[in-house]
């Protein structure tokens, strides 16, 4: 079991490392193809950032553990939301003011209940492709946005200020691509096969795993990048990166299970885990519009976020526990 246990960590640290490398490679390439830098963060790096989540969620699908894809993609929702955005916030306050970002706060939460809604009596073929048409049409509509809006947007500025910085030349963009893409297949199935056999050990639930370690660990890219955004004081895409996130984690995360392993979702996370998410979901809407001070999150919030994140952990944990 220690062994398991080491393969876990190591998985996860490769598939944080490889995941920053590849987003690095594929926005460098990206970018020497012209592409503009609002587009670049609105896709490329919110995919990207979600590619762990992804990968995960479709080997654990594939080898039948939907449990684990399910609860990998709903804990990494709640936990970019509860314990990322929170602990941002805690490090300095965020004031963001993106009119696309603004936009995509309704359709995050839309989707959040629509998922919800579609999960009542199980979740199959249909509701993921679903999804996945869901994916296509968010992605133009992105794409489309991006045309329209050019550098005019705040967020747009904040992504061409952060390329600028980061980008590697065309050569190392390539290496950075193709070596992050290697990791992340190779870490994602370390960490899925150590996962599974983590929990049947100790007789826990694959959902609960997906849920805590596979969920805070598949995360880690958006902590990184949300706390290195606010610290240079571009705080819409401190806030882009979880919305954007979060969005794509259940278009193209969520919508595996439902593709490769179509079944029943457990009644616990209906009843828990679904409410959580959607509790967390709605509270960041709230916040982006606001009741008396729009795009604004406090310290005082952030440090309300992570605190009923950590009261979720500790249930979670007594629930696994009593198993």
């Amino acid at each position: 079991m220690v062994i398991n246990f080491i393969a876990l960590l190591a998985g996860l640290a490769v598939l944080v490392y490889s995941a920053d490398k590849f987003v690095t490679g594929t926005a460098s390439i990206a970018r020497n193809l012209g592409v503009s830098p609002l587009l670049i963060g609105l896709t490329i790096v919110s995919v990207g950032t979600s590619a762990p989540e992804i990968l995960v969620s479709t080997i654990a699908s594939w080898q039948g553990n939907a449990g684990l894809a399910i609860g990998n993609a709903l804990g990494s929702n709640i936990a970019n939301i509860g314990l990322i955005l929170g602990s941002t916030a805690l490090v300095a306050p965020l004031a963001f003011h993106s009119g696309i970002l603004k936009r995509e706060l309704p359709v995050l939460m839309a989707l959040s209940i629509g998922a919800y809604l579609l999960s009542l009596d199980g979740w199959d073929f249909f509701d993921g492709t679903l999804m996945l048409v869901g994916l296509i049409t968010f992605t133009g509509w992105l794409i489309r946005t991006a045309s329209n809006e050019k550098q005019h947007d705040l967020l747009g500025e904040e992504m061409e200020a952060e390329l600028s910085e980061n980008l590697p030349n065309k050569k190392e963009a390539w290496l950075y691509f193709g070596f992050g893409l290697v990791g992340l297949l190779l870490s994602s199935r370390v960490l899925v096969i150590s996962a599974v056999n983590i929990a049947q050990f100790f007789g826990v639930s694959d959902v609960v795993i997906g849920l805590t370690i596979v969920a805070v660990g598949t995360s880690l890219p958006e902590l990184a990048a949300s706390i290195g955004s606010v610290l240079k004081g571009e705080d819409d895409l401190a806030v882009g990166n979880v919305v954007g996130s979060n969005i794509y984690n259940l278009l193209a995360v969520y919508s595996v299970p439902g593709v490769l392993a179509p079944g029943p979702v457990a009644e616990s996370v209906l009843t828990r885990d679904f409410p959580v998410m959607l509790a967390f979901t709605g509270a960041l809407f709230i916040l982006g519009y606001g009741i008396s001070k729009a795009g604004h999150i406090s310290r005082m919030e952030g440090f309300g976020l992570v605190s009923v994140y950590t009261v979720y952990g500790w249930f979670l944990y007594q629930s696994a526990v009593a198993v």
